[in-house]
């Protein structure tokens, strides 16, 4: 079975709004390392359309320095669900439209043959909290005070307990915490 692992950049107060935090050039290594290990990106709508067409672009015309060149090859070459009620359609070539029940669709996600599943946003993961099998959260060295936070609105069936398995420290200040359940 394949795993659902979230992955999250947050401000030491929760804050995950990345208009407020500047990635490191480790942050960058991370996730584009995570993201090539998985098979597929799993977004809602405002997560995608923030990404889109962002990403592809960069990579079609490696218009970026070095780190966003190599986020965007890594992130463009994957497959992607998006889940939404309100868009369309989806422009990118490797993404796919879902409407049907989200809990259902990852639960036959996971069953498929495969890498893991790789989840990314705010509100998807705090729908499917009990369904995460791994989270990587990358908090940031900096206070926000505003914005959206982590799990806002969650209502997990259980209390969750997660358990350390590792954790990177870099140079920016910045530390990578993986957890699992």
């Amino acid at each position: 079975m394949r795993k659902l692992i979230y992955a999250i950049n947050t401000s030491i107060d929760g804050c995950c709004d990345h208009t407020k935090m500047i990635p490191s050039e480790d942050v960058f290594d991370f996730f584009i390392q995570l993201i090539r290990g998985a098979d597929l990106l799993v977004y809602g709508r405002i997560t995608y359309e923030l990404m889109i067409p962002y990403w592809p672009d960069i990579a079609k015309n490696n218009s970026g320095d070095s780190n966003d060149n190599a986020f965007a090859h890594a992130f463009d070459s994957k497959k992607k669900v998006v889940f939404s009620r309100t868009l369309e359609s989806v422009e990118d070539k490797n993404s796919r439209l879902v409407r049907t029940d989200l809990r259902t669709e990852i639960l036959k996600l996971k069953q498929e043959e495969g890498a893991d599943l790789l989840l990314g946003g705010v509100d998807l993961p705090s729908q499917l909290i009990d369904l995460i099998d791994e989270y990587y959260f990358v908090v940031a060295p900096i206070i926000v005070g505003e914005g959206r936070r982590l799990f806002e609105g969650s209502h997990p069936r259980k209390r969750l307990e997660l358990k350390l398995i590792d954790y990177q420290a870099y140079k920016s200040g910045t530390v990578v915490q993986h957890y699992k359940i």
